[in-house]
């Protein structure tokens, strides 16, 4: 059976070119066609998905087809464009609208290259460079090279300085004030992914977007902390140390966020009490949960990134807690029931104990410590407690179960000093 993109003039664009330059393995393949009518593509069997602009699923491999297409700024924000899709447009001016130069590049049904903007050579010098002015006019692409500043960072690539600037002139001109918190959330969750998250911050924050987008996290640059605790002194360096830390462990994204956002409390200390932070846990929950709401963070994000602000101190001082305390942390992460945040909750704190000049190697016992304690009085379920007291019911039953809980922890404690 013949292939139905046979008869079309399509070439592979973005990722898989660019990621075939780099040595790096090709994930999902897309590509443009030029001279061709949504009404031929719905002939040949393609699927539509495209919303705002022509695109269409491959009937059997399900690639996306995207007809070549402008734009063309019409309006403030990300949304803001005229788009034209028409068999005379030609494949350059398709690959001129695109953002980097090296995801400016094509490949034709042979492997031959078109290169019109020098993407290969800007691949080979490691830079991200806008392809042209028009990159200003979309501040969504600011987000996205932040992110692949943050993804490429290891290969040695770097902002170009006229592309920083652009990203500045974007930034004064208040194109980021008109990005969506949906789509902000959504390049910051995935930034976060990648293996050198702290690279997306400091980019941002290069370019002045980061005060605009996450006035919290930018307000601890220059905050001082102790130098017996944090050799690093600055407390924004502690965090984007201590997220770099959530990477190299393969903590999940949303411990990521919640390594992110641990420390904003310490903003918010009063000049006279630096460069102590007492009670910063405390402090940081208001403004945590004021960069939730703002970005529409889901609520299982939010309700950790709160619980690891709130509660990291304690998990340094774990075996150091009353177990009446430590059941009480426990039963907030919700450790006995579905859905539990301890794992989360522990290499978090890890990552912040870790991330800190000079001790990104530490041993943190403490959280191994809390996963076995919270798996053993997790173990503890009211039909051992009735086998023991059947009459028990209501509260009283509830109280029994915690005690349980208790004596559990405590003995657990016991073990493990014993064994240390």
């Amino acid at each position: 059976m013949s292939d139905p993109a046979d008869s079309l003039q399509r070439y592979l664009v973005g990722g898989a070119v660019r990621d075939r330059l780099l040595g790096l393995s090709v994930g999902d393949r897309d590509w443009v066609v030029v001279g061709a009518t949504p009404e031929q593509m719905g002939d040949l069997g393609f699927k539509p998905v495209g919303a705002d602009f022509p695109v269409f699923l491959h009937p059997v491999t399900h690639e996306e087809h995207a007809l070549a297409r402008t734009e063309r700024k019409s309006a403030p924000g990300y949304r803001g464009f005229v788009i034209h899709a028409a068999p005379d447009v030609t494949l350059e001016q398709d690959l001129a609208r695109r953002d980097l130069t090296i995801n400016a590049i094509a490949a034709d049904s042979d492997g031959s290259l078109i290169d019109p903007f020098n993407g290969q050579r800007d691949a080979q010098d490691r830079i991200l460079r806008h392809v042209s002015p028009a990159f200003a006019e979309d501040p969504v692409r600011l987000l996205r090279i932040a992110r692949f500043a943050a993804r490429f960072n290891s290969l040695g690539f770097s902002v170009a300085p006229e592309t920083l600037e652009l990203m500045r002139q974007l930034v004064a001109d208040g194109e980021v004030d008109a990005l969506v918190p949906e789509r902000v959330w959504a390049e910051m969750r995935r930034a976060l992914d990648e293996p050198k998250p702290s690279v997306f911050f400091q980019v941002l924050r290069d370019c002045g977007a980061l005060k605009v987008l996450l006035p919290e996290l930018d307000a601890l640059f220059g905050v001082p902390q102790p130098p017996k605790h944090h050799p690093e002194v600055d407390s924004g360096v502690h965090v984007m140390m201590a997220l770099d830390v959530s990477a190299r462990l393969g903590a999940s994204n949303r411990a990521r966020f919640a390594v992110l956002l641990h420390d904003l409390g310490k903003a918010l200390t009063p000049a006279e009490e630096l460069p102590r932070h007492i009670r910063h846990e405390h402090r940081g929950i208001r403004p945590v949960e004021e960069v939730c709401a703002r970005l529409k963070v889901p609520g299982d994000y939010r309700d950790l990134a709160r619980l690891v602000c709130q509660h990291h101190l304690n998990a340094h001082r774990f075996d150091e807690l009353k177990p009446a305390t430590v059941n009480k942390l426990l039963e907030s992460l919700g450790a006995y029931r579905q859905g539990s945040f301890v794992d989360d909750f522990a290499i978090a704190c890890e990552c912040d104990a870790r991330g800190r000049e000079g001790l990104e190697d530490r041993d943190y016992p403490a959280a191994d410590n809390i996963r076995a304690v919270a798996a053993k009085a997790a173990r503890v379920s009211a039909a051992d407690v009735l086998a023991r007291e059947p009459d028990l019911q209501g509260q009283a039953l509830g109280d029994a179960i915690r005690a349980e809980r208790v004596r559990v922890i405590a003995e657990a404690r016991d073990g493990a000093r014993t064994e240390t």
